[in-house]
């Protein structure tokens, strides 16, 4: 149970008169956010805002399947998030595994209502110290990656007419930020690939969205800002909440927009960011 403190301006008069209702947390409203009954398959989750998704989607309710490249870190990480959340071994820049990735997770666990792209790389040069390697290497697991296991889910999804699929895009999405061109331009191509996708499977009750976090507490934040004390200053003195956020400020808002209290929310990207995208 909790409040809501109200003001509305007494008919009478110019007066505001403050009100206090008292609303329940009743079974309709825990139904709406709960994944219950679900499967869902996060790439990169790990580490960092995967495992903050994989914890809070196992949460809400959902079976999770956390993916990546090394099998010891994706083992520790299933081990502490609990009994409903399983390790399976995976690399997204391998794209013609991604089909019998997706086929020994529907065998083994089912098929997946809810896929979450959120493997990636990082690179922080000048333009003239990216290679052509570096920018190859951040498309192939940003963009090709999450297109093939897309690609290799969807069919699933729209046999079963529901599904979620959410992209991890970023800042950089959304505003110009200098020394990672390679990483700006695969999440870049995230607004497309999740508008597209989501004109082409909504029909088919398959919804695609993506979160654009804002600078989150991570291992990846910290490659990109560790000895770099005035971008970090820059970046604070543009958030308007003047902090950093935390990885379930991420995973929570996942949970959301993958529960069916987001059943109308399509082609979506959501900041959360404390306000960076729009502040000073």
């Amino acid at each position: 149970m909790f409040l809501i403190a109200t003001e509305f301006c007494d008919p009478r008069g110019s007066a505001f008169i403050g009100e206090m209702i008292t609303v329940q947390w009743n079974d309709r409203a825990a139904e709406a956010f709960s994944l219950d009954g679900q499967l869902a398959s996060i790439t990169g989750g790990g580490t960092g805002l995967g495992f903050a998704m994989a914890s809070c989607l196992a949460a809400s309710g959902a079976r999770v399947v956390i993916a990546g490249r090394r099998a010891d870190v994706l083992q520790d990480a299933a081990a502490r998030l609990g009994d409903s959340v399983f390790a399976e071994q995976y690399d997204v820049t391998e794209l013609d595994s991604a089909q019998a990735f997706v086929a020994r997770v529907e065998e083994r666990y089912g098929a997946p209502g809810i896929l979450i792209n959120n493997a990636g790389v990082h690179v922080k040069k000048t333009l003239e110290e990216h290679t052509i390697e570096d920018f190859h290497r951040t498309l192939a697991t940003h963009v090709e990656g999450a297109f093939a296991i897309t690609r290799a889910v969807a069919p699933a999804m729209k046999r079963a007419g529901r599904g979620s699929i959410l992209f991890t895009a970023s800042m950089s999405s959304l505003i110009g930020m200098p020394r990672i061109v390679a990483y700006s331009a695969a999440k870049s191509a995230y607004l497309g690939m999740v508008r597209s996708l989501a004109a082409e499977l909504g029909g088919c009750n398959v919804r695609v969205n993506a979160i654009a976090p804002g600078w989150i507490e991570t291992p990846m934040l910290h490659q990109a800002l560790d000895g770099d004390p005035e971008r970090r200053q820059k970046i604070l003195d543009r958030t308007p909440q003047q902090r950093f956020g935390s990885p379930e400020d991420i995973g929570w808002a996942a949970a959301f927009l993958c529960s069916p209290a987001a059943s109308f929310i399509n082609g979506v990207v959501l900041p959360v960011d404390g306000g960076a995208s729009i502040g000073f």
